[in-house]
This record gives structure tokens, C-alpha cells and sequence, in this order.
């Protein structure tokens, strides 16, 4: 609902032209993947800008409207300046006002910065998922007023009926989670995210809807919230909470009849099973989810469930299943983008492409083709994912280690390190430390392996392994 006192933003109208807010939220989106950026724009989005609703946009939006409006600023654009929005009640000298969470969401950094991402990142989990409301999690975000609950229960009016506000606040706390996970890793976030998927799934629970089309948007929300959360406890190393809650996903996919949703659930599942040393489990999972996508006319998506596909082949030895594989998933990412490409898949591009191929190489043992492989992955890579920039030198530097580039894998291992400090994830230190062990028994008096190891001694490197190749974008 808009606030009494929203000013409607006719400058940003005058921009529109022409299109409708559809046509335009699409032209957002197209500008948005110029850049590398994720922003999920809808006519409703367009529809809240223009009416005032949203003062002004989060720094992912920013970013989209300064790249499609070059030489203008914000206050161009018809927007109020940050430090206007933010915190603005207190400098009333008022009780700050806890706005909607669709509107927290939109208000709230997308990203944290580099020089204030802790500060940054505390702020959007408390607006986003700590709200005050019946729950003390995301669940208030779901429009519901009353007394806080603790954490551990959350509960709901019986009576109560969801509406699309509801589901709006549930879609946004599964964005806000992906791209906090693209800057931070899973660690730091896993306890707090797991709060409002309690709450979404006891909406759920209340099966009291409006109409179907809202009913169908909160079940896929739910279960994208449960495949983030379950993505989370993947990062950090939780395989069983992790398996938990994929599962939870797919069971609802089941239950409502979501083709995309399983798809989703059945690549994740299949990616755990491949890190938890499951191969042929990874294979099954793959095959269920391309048999799933088949209807969705998402190219990209039948490429990424090929690569699950060929890393669980990896797994088993089979290198003449695990290379068709990885032919059928270049050959399906070379059609090139589509209207059903699911919105989770902004993190698949080339470079994600290049690092399953080079895991795969690395599974079946040949280390300096999944190094050649690896090296393409980091060049590809977007600056944006602070996380994956982590991640994909971390492979890099354990396949170059194992193909005997000593002093290139320790070179590669630094920069690592350089990212640790605002990277959070057990999955990323794990494959340091196994390029780590390599590198033990191979430095042989070479001065940067020597300096590596000792670099990554003091930064308290005794984290475990996981298996061989385990490691990939988050999905």
C-alpha cells in the first residue's frame, strides 16, 4: 500500500514514455544483465517508483538506472537522496516507523559496500528478516502487526489471509539472501536466513490465500527460500541441513505442481550429492531435472543440469559419459538466453560455465586441463561476485597445484587470501587448505609456495578439506 504521503515520481513517468510499465521493467532488466547486475524488475516494481512508494532505489537498482540513463543522478531521475530515506525517523525525533517489507526490501542496499559491508550487511538482515510483527523474523516482513514472538516460534494469526504482500515479502527476502551470498559467502548468514523460511512456510500452512495466482506465487516463493537457505548450509559445510531442506523444496514443487521449482530443487540436490560424494545419487538428481525443464524453454537451465550431470559422471570415472555431458551443456548454453531462464540463474554465465567443466577435469584427474579451464573461469569472472572471485581462484589454485605449476598456483592462492576477509565460507577455505596440502609437499624451496603456506598458516588455515572438486557457483 502506498504511504499517505507518497509524491508521485513524474520524472521517472516522463522516462517511461511510451512503454508500458511491463515493456519498461523489461528494458530494466536487459540494461541489468549489460552490466552484470540482478535486479528482478516487474511492472509492480515500476508501478511503486512511479507512485512514490520507493524514494528511492536500492544500489543494484541504481546501478541499472544510471547505466540506462548515462550523465543523469538519482535527483534526475526523480528519486530522494539516500541519506533522506534512511533512518529518517530518528532525525525527527521520533520512535523510527518499521516500514512494509516490500518496501524495506526496495529501500534497503542491495550489496553491501566493500569499505562497510559488515555494517551494511547487519542492516539488511535486520530490516529484512528481523522486522517487528508476530514473528520476529522475516515473518513480519509479511505484513502482520502484534507483539514480537521469539525466534524460535512463529506464530500466526489463524484467520489470517495472505495477499500479495505478503508473497512480495517473501520473494525479497529470498533476493536479498542471493545477493548477500554473492558478496559474503554462506557462513555468516545460514542461522539468521533459516528464520524466515520458518515463517514463509507457516503462511503456508494457514492455506488461507485470496486466490490461486497468489497461492501458486507463495509456494514458489517458499520453496526458492528453502533452496536459498539450503544453499547456505551447502556453503558452509551443514550437507544434512542442506539435504533437508532441498528436499523441502522439492516436496513442495510436487505438491503445486511447479515444473521450475523442481527443476531448481533437482540441481541443488544434485550438486550436494556430487560434493558429498554421491556421484551416481548427482547423476539421478541431474537427469530428474532435465527431464523437469524439458517444458520451461530455458536453454541455459538444461545446460546447467547437463554440467550436474557430467560432475556426477566425473565422480564415477565415467569420462566418455561425463565429456557427452559437457558437450550437450555447451551446445544448449550456446542458444543463448530466454524469456524462461529462471531468475536464480543470473549467476550462470561463461565463466560459471568454464569452472564446472574445469571441476569436472579435476574430478577424473586431469589436472592441467581443468587448470586451462579454471584459468578461463577467472578472467570471465564478474567483479560483482566477490564470492565466486574467491571461489574460482581457489579451484584454479588447487588444480594448479596438483598439475605442478608451484609458484602460479601459490601466486593464485594469494589472491585467496587477499579475498578472505569479506569472503564467509567454509566450502572456499576448505579448497584452500587442500591446495595448501599440496603445495606441502611440493614447495621444494620455492619462494612463493613457501610464502603462501606461511601466509595461510597464520590466517589459522587448518580448515578440512571437502572432496575433490567440490566447489561451484552458488545456484
Amino acid at each position: 500500500m502506498v504511504s499517505t504521503g507518497a509524491v508521485p515520481n513524474l520524472a521517472f513517468r516522463r522516462l517511461r514514455g511510451q512503454r508500458s510499465a511491463g515493456e519498461f521493467a523489461a528494458a530494466v532488466r536487459r540494461a541489468a544483465r549489460e552490466i552484470g547486475e540482478q535486479v528482478a524488475c516487474d511492472a509492480r516494481y515500476i508501478g511503486r517508483v512511479e507512485s512514490g512508494e520507493i524514494r528511492c532505489p536500492n544500489y543494484a537498482y541504481e546501478r541499472v538506472f544510471l547505466h540506462m540513463f548515462p550523465g543523469a543522478s538519482l535527483a534526475d531521475l526523480g528519486f530522494s537522496a539516500r541519506e533522506s530515506v534512511r533512518g529518517r525517523g530518528a532525525r525527527s525525533g521520533s520512535a523510527p516507523s518499521v516500514p512494509s517489507a516490500p518496501e524495506a526490501a526496495a529501500e534497503a542496499p542491495s550489496a553491501p559496500d566493500e569499505s562497510h559491508h559488515t555494517d551494511e550487511e547487519s542492516d539488511v538482515l535486520r530490516r529484512v528478516f528481523m522486522m517487528g510483527g508476530t514473528a520476529t523474523v522475516a515473518a513480519a516482513s509479511l505484513g502482520l502487526g502484534g507483539p514480537p514472538a521469539s525466534a524460535a516460534g512463529v506464530s500466526l494469526p489463524a484467520q489470517r489471509r495472505v495477499g500479495e504482500s505478503e508473497v512480495d515479502a517473501v520473494e525479497q527476502a529470498v533476493r536479498r539472501i542471493r545477493v548477500l551470498d554473492d558478496r559474503r559467502g554462506g557462513d555468516g548468514l545460514y542461522r539468521q536466513a533459516a528464520r524466515p523460511l520458518r515463517a514463509a512456510y507457516e503462511l503456508l500452512d494457514t492455506g488461507a490465500t485470496t486466490r490461486r495466482a497468489v497461492s501458486d506465487r507463495l509456494h514458489a516463493g517458499a520453496g526458492e527460500l528453502a533452496i536459498s537457505v539450503g544453499w547456505l548450509a551447502h556453503d558452509s559445510g551443514r550437507f544434512e541441513d542442506a539435504r533437508s531442506h532441498y528436499a523441502e523444496a522439492l516436496a513442495t514443487a510436487r505438491l503445486a505442481g511447479d515444473a521450475g521449482l523442481e527443476a531448481h530443487a533437482f540441481c541443488n540436490t544434485s550438486f550436494l550429492a556430487r560434493d558429498a560424494g554421491r556421484p551416481r545419487e548427482a547423476v539421478r538428481a541431474a537427469e530428474a531435472g532435465q527431464r523437469a525443464a524439458r517444458a520451461l524453454g530455458s536453454p541455459r537451465l538444461l545446460a546447467l543440469l547437463a554440467l550436474r550431470e557430467a560432475g556426477g559422471r566425473a565422480g564415477l570415472g565415467d569420462r566418455t559419459g561425463c565429456d557427452r555431458a559437457i558437450g550437450r551443456a555447451r551446445a544448449a548454453f550456446e542458444r543463448g538466453t530466454a524469456a524462461g531462464d529462471p531468475e536464480w540463474m543470473s549467476f550462470f554465465r561463461e565463466a560459471e560455465l568454464e569452472l564446472l567443466e574445469a571441476q569436472c577435469w579435476s574430478a577424473l584427474g586431469d589436472w592441467s586441463r581443468a587448470a586451462r579451464h579454471g584459468r578461463r573461469a577467472v578472467t570471465l569472472q564478474d567483479a560483482h561476485f566477490t564470492r565466486n572471485l574467491a571461489l574460482y581462484r581457489a579451484q584454479l589454485a588447487g588444480d594448479l597445484a596438483r598439475a605442478g605449476r608451484v609458484e602460479e598456483a601459490a601466486t593464485t592462492g594469494h589472491q585467496v587470501l587477499d579475498l578472505l576477509d569479506r569472503v564467509r565460507s567454509s566450502r572456499i577455505r576448505g579448497m584452500v587448505a587442500g591446495a595448501a596440502r599440496v603445495l606441502e609437499g611440493r614447495a621444494g624451496g620455492v619462494s612463493g609456495a613457501e610464502s603462501f603456506l606461511t601466509r595461510h598458516r597464520g590466517l589459522g588455515g587448518a580448515h578440512p578439506a571437502l572432496p575433490e572438486g567440490a566447489s561451484s557457483g552458488r545456484s
